[in-house]
């Protein structure tokens, strides 16, 4: 692609990481005509708004799995009631994760006239974390 051409870059819907550290790289390649217009703290606020919501995802996976050791390898009695707890508000924010792609999808496929495969679409999650972990793991048709 000729340097003159400008890169569209990641989808915000498709990867919003990847997205907010293209844009944040865009703001700081721009000329700046007004001394009023902070670039660089704009860029490294966009940078930070993506990491911390990839770093909010990997959190909850991080607390579902180590309670997840815990609940299998512990033999403690009294904590599992706040291990099982902790579990279930993590898995509330995945599912929430999951309403959104399911929704994101939906959108997608009718862009494609494929409204009937939309409906098709799952209200809660099929996957399990491990196939969703899983390299090279795919649905199948």
């Amino acid at each position: 692609m000729p340097d003159d051409v400008p890169r569209k870059g990641p989808d915000y819907d498709d990867d919003f990481y990847a997205w907010t550290q293209h844009q944040a790289a865009v703001v700081r390649e721009m000329p700046v005509t007004d001394n009023r217009f902070d670039r660089d703290n704009v860029a490294e606020e966009i940078e930070t708004l993506g990491r911390s919501e990839r770093d909010a995802v990997r959190s909850q996976v991080h607390r579902i799995i180590e309670h997840f050791l815990k609940l299998q390898f512990s033999p403690a009695t009294q904590p599992r009631s706040g291990w099982m707890r902790s579990i279930n508000d993590a898995r509330r924010i995945l599912a929430d994760l999951y309403e959104d792609a399911r929704y994101q999808s939906e959108l997608s496929l009718e862009e494609y006239d494929k409204v009937e495969a939309t409906k098709l679409c799952p209200e809660e999650c099929p996957y399990t974390l491990d196939q969703i972990l899983q390299k090279r793991w795919y649905p199948e048709p």
